[in-house]
């Protein structure tokens, strides 16, 4: 039976739950209600679920290390559950996509992205499919931290709310049809605009 392990990053706790960080865990707990898997359980360095859906062993991960220990769970669940690079995907959020994109892609950088640079180290490669989900940077300058830890205010959440469907199709395409299928569905969508800046955001 083929496998397959998508990791959804973010930090663990109520307090991160729908915070901009933790877009890649929120796309991840969508595929889970819709494969209808049983509820994430406390394994090591993760909440874990598993499901078999069209012929596919489904291992759903949403990493309890905190964003920038990411790669301590993607490295020992690879070895546990021997799995491939190909049969591994990460679900993350994305500064330098417009909110309410999607891009897969077979390998890359981290980009800056912490949770991916741990990754990366720890599996020694950057060659593993990683599904970005854009979040926007609408912050002023020397706000990142603030801005990716913040919720998204409401019309945001509106268009994150639209692109979840997209993203779980995204991954299941993935998972039954293999990765230029699922890039090809998911890249050639047309991203959704962002709100207009809030010019009082950027006041003093």
């Amino acid at each position: 039976m083929k496998k397959r392990a998508l990791f959804g990053l973010g930090n663990p706790g109520e307090t991160y739950r729908l915070t901009r960080h933790n877009a890649g865990a929120r796309v991840i707990e969508a595929l889970a209600a819709h494969l209808n898997a049983p509820l994430f359980t406390p394994q090591r360095y993760t909440l874990y679920t598993q499901v078999q859906w069209a012929g596919i062993q489904w291992h759903l991960f949403l990493p309890t290390t905190y964003m920038n220990l990411s790669g301590d769970a993607v490295a020992f669940w690879k070895t546990k559950l021997d799995l491939s690079l190909e049969e591994i995907l990460i679900a993350v959020d994305e500064l330098q996509l417009p909110l309410g994109t999607l891009r897969l892609s077979p390998k890359g950088s981290a980009g800056g992205h912490n949770g991916l640079a741990h990754i990366i180290e720890k599996l020694g490669t950057e060659h593993f499919p990683r599904l970005r989900i854009g979040i926007g940077k609408n912050f002023p300058k020397g706000k990142q931290v603030e801005y990716v830890l913040s919720p998204f205010p409401p019309e945001e959440e509106r268009i994150f709310q639209h692109i979840l469907p997209k993203a779980v199709e995204c991954l299941i395409t993935w998972g039954r049809q293999g990765l230029p299928a699922a890039m090809n569905a998911c890249n050639k969508r047309s991203p959704i605009p962002s709100p207009s800046p809030d010019p009082d955001k950027f006041s003093s």
